[in-house]
């Protein structure tokens, strides 16, 4: 059945927005998470998510060009689907019961809405201002993989004054622990889900309103898919997965660089990431120091990378260790750790990707005497500090541009070969891992990379990481030998096809030129998924990685 998208309410103010630029055109396949256009709001250009799968049959609003709230965007549905019908609802306002709802009560960003007699289920994080000033806040959808969130901690308490950008809580995602901010004043009256509970998206997560409010009977009558019972008035609605949470009363996604984050709109961070420019190294010329699109546009990319990431990270890695149970001999002793969010999702995707993805691992030895070597020198350089997992990373980026097949995705009807490059690199956290997206790697220089990685992997390890980072992944690089692991096989990361274990360099005995000498080596392991990589094609993209390590002068050609 055919879909129709509406303009989406991407901010609490907006009553229309213009659309910047479609990323798709009118019989295009579309995917549920697909990024179909660029919408510019009141305070921002945001990219609009698709939430759900077909071909899309019309194009509503063109690029250029304005409409109000709720205006007819997009139909997507089946290959030559009549959308006739859908199309004449369009043009007569009455002929749906959406049209006939207050402006207020729109979706939030990126939901789309079928053509349906039936009142739409509240979007993620809707926030539906009840009469007395009476605000319902719900469990926000913060990726695009989320669908049940855990309240990690509370900032403000029953009874405590909030303003609009006060951040309520922490919620833990799939993917990240992420501040919620308030986009409504008044007082917070009531908390439904309280630190450490995990609820599905939608889910009553609190009550805002004036001081002294009787809210009872609200939180009884408020279904986490529907709505509160009590009639409704116009009001604001918090926003989805297109904008991070912090991105609704301004554009900026992150709170204030006085605490070590920067200040960004969400168009200067896509733009930013797209270049592979690190935030961190961009002077913002917006308020309070914001980095806007043109400070992106004008910045002149410098070897320099994000010193506070190594710091950060240490002192993470510097806490006090756990203190150690005193189990008396012969008692039987066992511990209980509830599953984290991270944890439930890391166990359900491998399971999902070793079960489905008929796997096979392809293993080769390296010499890194050239690369060691090269290293050294590299590092001789002011301000430059590159690993041997940064010169991994630049050789497979190089490599899969020229072996694409291994840069794939499996879908069912078709094979999807990306010719861009972008290489996620799993970072362990004390709560599991974490992958972080390298966009467009094979155009990062080496110190670039380097810059990159320790600022992703410092961020990671803080829990500072934005759901984007860790999307839009094409292959992936685990690294193990820093714990001396010399050889190990991982599970692939889907949709990736394939997965590259780095082991620990080994000196040992080898032969060169019929001599027996010593040498430095380091296995590499490659797991492919069968159903778009073949054996043949697998072995030849690591004999080309490791000519690339080998002799890295190469990868500077």
């Amino acid at each position: 059945m055919a879909i129709k998208v509406t303009m989406p309410r991407l901010s609490d103010t907006m009553t229309e927005g213009t659309v910047a630029t479609w990323l798709k055109k009118v019989g295009d396949k579309i995917s549920e998470g697909d990024i179909l256009a660029e919408i510019e709001t009141d305070k921002a250009t945001m990219e609009f998510e698709s939430f759900n799968e077909g071909t899309l049959l019309h194009i509503g609003i063109q690029a250029g060009e304005t409409a109000p709230v709720d205006s007819l965007l997009a139909i997507i549905g089946k290959e030559g689907e009549d959308i006739s019908a859908l199309l004449a609802s369009a043009d007569a306002p009455a002929a749906s019961s959406e049209a006939s709802e207050p402006k207020a009560d729109a979706p939030a960003a990126a939901e789309t809405k079928t053509e349906t007699a039936a009142p739409a289920p509240k979007a993620s994080g809707q926030a539906t201002e009840l009469p007395k000033g009476v605000v319902v806040v719900t469990m926000p959808r913060l990726s695009d993989t989320m669908t049940e969130g855990t309240v990690a901690s509370w900032l403000k308490k029953e009874g405590d004054a909030v303003a609009e950008g006060d951040i309520l809580a922490e919620i833990e995602t799939d993917k990240a622990t992420m501040e919620f901010e308030s986009f409504n004043a008044g007082t917070l009256l009531y908390i439904g889900i309280q630190e450490g509970n995990t609820a599905p998206v939608d889910s009553l997560l609190a009550i805002i309103g004036p001081a002294g409010t009787d809210i009872s009977g609200i939180a009884d009558n408020y279904t986490a898919g529907g709505a509160a019972t009590a009639p409704e008035a116009s009001g604001p609605a918090t926003e989805e997965k297109a904008a991070a949470p912090a991105a609704e009363k301004a554009p900026e996604a992150v709170a204030d660089n006085s605490n070590g984050r920067v200040l960004a709109s969400p168009l200067a961070k896509k733009i930013a990431s797209d270049k592979g420019i690190q935030l961190s190294q961009v002077k913002g010329s917006g308020e309070n120091g914001r980095i806007v699109k043109s400070d992106i546009e004008n910045f002149t990319p410098s070897a320099q990378t994000a010193t506070n990431a190594a710091p950060a990270a240490k002192a993470d890695e510097a806490k006090a260790e756990a203190p150690k149970v005193f189990v008396p001999a012969g008692e039987v002793y066992t511990e209980e750790i509830k599953n984290s969010q991270m944890r439930k999702i890391i166990a359900k995707r491998l399971a999902e990707s070793l079960f489905t993805a008929p796997h096979y691992n392809l293993v080769i030895e390296v010499s890194m005497d050239e690369a060691m070597q090269a290293r050294t020198t590299i590092n001789t350089v002011p301000d430059t500090k590159v690993s041997f997992n940064d010169m991994v990373i630049k050789a497979c980026a190089l490599a899969l541009k020229k072996h694409p097949k291994i840069n794939s995705q499996w879908k069912e009807d078709a094979i999807i070969i990306n010719h861009h490059v972008n290489i996620g690199v799993a970072v362990a956290v004390e709560d599991g891992l974490v992958v972080p997206v390298l966009k467009f790697t094979d155009a990062m220089s080496l110190s670039q990379i380097g810059a990159s990685v320790r600022d992703l992997a410092g961020r990671a390890k803080n829990k500072k990481l934005g759901p984007q980072e860790m999307e839009g992944s094409t292959f992936t690089v685990s690294n193990l030998g820093m714990f001396g692991i010399t050889e190990f096989n991982s599970i692939i990361n889907q949709p990736n096809s394939a997965i590259l274990s780095v082991g620990a360099i080994v000196e040992k005995p080898v032969v060169k030129n019929g001599q027996i000498v010593v040498g430095n080596t380091m296995m590499l392991s490659l797991a492919c998924d069968h159903r778009t990589i073949d054996g043949a094609t697998g072995a030849q993209f690591l004999q080309t990685l490791k000519q690339y390590i080998e002799s890295p002068v190469t990868m500077l050609a």
